[in-house]
């Protein structure tokens, strides 16, 4: 199942779709909704989130298990550094590697600051590369600190992310050769959303030191609404919504939802087609808005 899906990401074309478990207890709402829109066969994988924004939510490892054993198809499961420290990473790795939960984002993770659970304290023991280094050991036979395994872990299938924008191009150079330095062999992008963008962020890959070692993942975040896209513009940093976007979806805005929905699909599927040409390597996130996903993709 891994083999095929890192398969697919060197030498084909790759496609995963983005979850989000919810503020529950049970998962396999998300799961049927997929089911009955038949998205598990438009694309070759799913990921899973571990509490964006520090908020409380199921599970990111115990929900990447439940869509495997559903749809047969690989999880990249994310697990952030906000929440764990050096033990309890490694615990849960152990633990999802006996269960086939084998491919994992790691990601920093979003400041402790705006959870919504009182008083929180973010661990942060080290950034996202400290996970990168700790599935590098585990791929050898040995924890964190050097001790061999009694049984050597399956194989674990690390990747990460780096912003789609940056003023200064070579901050996200240095930081793409960062997280391949680290053994990524997958690099997501947050939401691209032109492609003079895209073609840089790939011009920029390629420039890296051993940057076969990694395949870059463009990310998109369709945008329907126009207060979504101001949004995203002004406080979400390393993301870039070009104005004629934002523009476009003004208009349509004063014309009615219908229409600012219109628009705004319109723009969003352009430009799955045109990265997809440009290079077919795509993670698509629609915040579980899954009907938008399949009129992406189909």
């Amino acid at each position: 199942m891994f083999d095929e899906l890192i398969n697919k990401l060197k030498n084909d074309t790759y496609i995963t779709l983005e979850t989000t478990p919810s503020h529950s207890p049970v998962f396999s709402p998300i799961i049927e909704t997929i089911a009955e829109l038949g998205l598990d066969k438009l694309v070759d994988g799913f990921t899973t989130t571990d509490n964006p924004l520090a908020k409380l939510k199921y599970n990111s490892l115990f929900a990447a298990k439940m869509l495997q054993d559903r749809f047969h198809k690989p999880v990249i499961a994310t697990m952030s550094m906000r929440d764990r420290n050096k033990i309890a990473l490694q615990s849960d790795l152990l633990g999802a590697n006996e269960v086939d939960v084998r491919a994992i984002l790691a990601l920093t993770g979003d400041p402790a600051t705006i959870s919504d659970q009182p008083h929180t304290k973010g661990v942060f023991e080290a950034d996202s590369t400290l996970l990168l280094d700790i599935i590098s050991c585990f791929n050898s036979g040995i924890d964190y600190g050097g001790k061999p395994f009694t049984f050597k872990p399956k194989e674990i299938y690390p990747f990460a992310v780096i912003n789609s924008y940056a003023k200064n191009p070579k901050t996200l150079q240095k930081k793409m050769q960062k997280k391949i330095k680290h053994g990524a062999i997958g690099i997501i992008t947050q939401p691209i959303y032109d492609i003079q963008s895209a073609k840089l962020l790939l011009e920029l890959k390629e420039a890296t030191e051993h940057s076969s070692s990694a395949e870059l993942i463009f990310g998109i975040f369709p945008i329907t609404k126009l207060r979504t896209a101001q949004f995203l513009s002004a406080h979400v940093p390393g993301i870039n919504v070009p104005n004629y976007w934002i523009e476009a979806l003004r208009v349509a805005n004063e014309k009615g939802v219908e229409e600012e929905y219109r628009v705004g699909f319109e723009l969003s599927k352009k430009l799955f087609e045109d990265l997809k040409a440009l290079h077919p390597k795509i993670h698509l996130m629609t915040a579980n808005q899954f009907q938008i996903a399949k009129d992406i993709l189909k």
